[in-house]
C-alpha cells in the first residue's frame, strides 16, 4: 500500500509497462494532455511481506515503500508509514482487512481473502482520492516465500493476475520548460523536471528522505529512479504510444 499512502499503485501503475489512451491531449508535446490508463497494455507487478511478530502482531513490508510498520492486528488506529495510521482487522484466520489513514481520512482499504490450500491471496484494494471519488483494483498473489502449508495469511507475496474496475486519469502539464507536472485521478501533482538529476520527492505518495531522478529516454519515453535515504526503490519507465501501437 503503496508508499501506498496515496496507492500503492497508482504511481507503479503508471510507470510499469504502462500503456496510455489519449482522452486529450495537446498538439506540442507527445506527453501534455490528459491520459487514460488501458489496462489491456499494463501490467501491474506488485509485493508485500506480511511476517507474525508475536501475539496478533504483524509487520508489513511492502514493495517500493522502503519501511516497515509493525501493527497489532486488533482493528485498532496505530502510527503507520509516511504520517499516516494504519489498522488491520482479523475477520477470520484466512480473511483480514486493512485500512489506511490520513489526517484522520481513509485513503486505503484492502480486504485480504486467503484461498482454501493457502497458495493463493486476493486483495480487493481501494483508494479514496481528496475529491471524494474512489478507485478500485482486485489483485491475486501467489505466494513467494514462507511454507506452503500454512493456514494463515503471514508470508512474501506476488502479484499474479490484477483487474482494474476503476477509470485511472492521468494529467501532464508542462513545468519549468523540460518538465512535466503530474496528477493521477485528481490527486495533488508531482513534479517531475527529467534533467537526470536527483529532487525531494513530491506529490501525496512522497516518503520523508524520498528523492526521485527523472530523465528522458527519447521524445516518447521518460525513466524515473526512485530513492529513500540514498537507497535505489525501483527505476521504471513510461512510454507514450503512437495511437496504432
Amino acid at each position: 500500500m503503496a508508499t501506498r499512502v496515496f496507492s500503492k499503485r497508482a504511481l507503479l501503475m503508471l510507470f510499469v509497462a504502462i500503456s496510455l489512451a489519449p482522452a486529450s491531449r495537446a498538439a506540442d508535446s507527445p506527453f501534455v494532455g490528459k491520459w487514460k490508463l488501458n489496462p489491456d497494455k499494463s501490467k501491474l507487478a506488485d509485493q508485500m511481506t506480511i511476517a507474525s511478530a508475536g501475539e496478533k502482531k504483524v509487520t508489513l513490508t511492502f514493495a517500493g515503500a522502503g519501511e516497515t510498520e509493525t501493527l497489532v492486528a486488533d482493528g485498532t488506529d496505530q502510527p503507520g508509514v509516511s504520517g499516516t495510521t494504519a489498522s488491520i482487522t482479523m475477520v477470520g484466520p484466512g480473511d483480514w482487512k486493512f485500512v489506511r489513514k490520513r489526517n484522520g481520512q481513509v485513503v486505503i482499504t484492502a480486504l485480504w481473502k486467503l484461498s482454501a490450500d493457502g497458495k493463493s491471496l486476493t486483495d480487493t484494494f481501494v483508494s479514496y482520492q481528496p475529491d471524494g471519488s474512489t478507485s478500485r483494483i482486485d489483485l491475486v498473489y501467489q505466494r513467494a516465500a514462507g511454507s506452503e502449508s500454512t493456514s494463515g495469511i503471514p508470508g512474501t507475496w506476488e502479484t499474479t493476475d490484477e483487474k482494474v474496475d476503476s477509470v485511472y486519469e492521468v494529467e501532464l502539464h508542462p513545468y519549468e520548460g523540460n518538465g512535466l507536472s503530474l496528477m493521477v485521478s485528481g490527486s495533488p501533482a508531482a513534479e517531475l523536471r527529467l534533467d537526470g538529476k536527483e529532487y525531494p520527492s513530491t506529490g501525496p505518495s512522497a516518503a520523508p528522505g524520498a528523492t526521485t531522478l527523472s530523465r528522458r529516454i527519447d521524445a516518447r519515453t521518460i525513466e524515473l529512479t526512485s530513492k529513500l535515504k540514498g537507497k535505489i526503490l525501483r527505476t521504471s519507465s513510461a512510454s507514450r504510444r503512437t495511437a496504432n501501437s
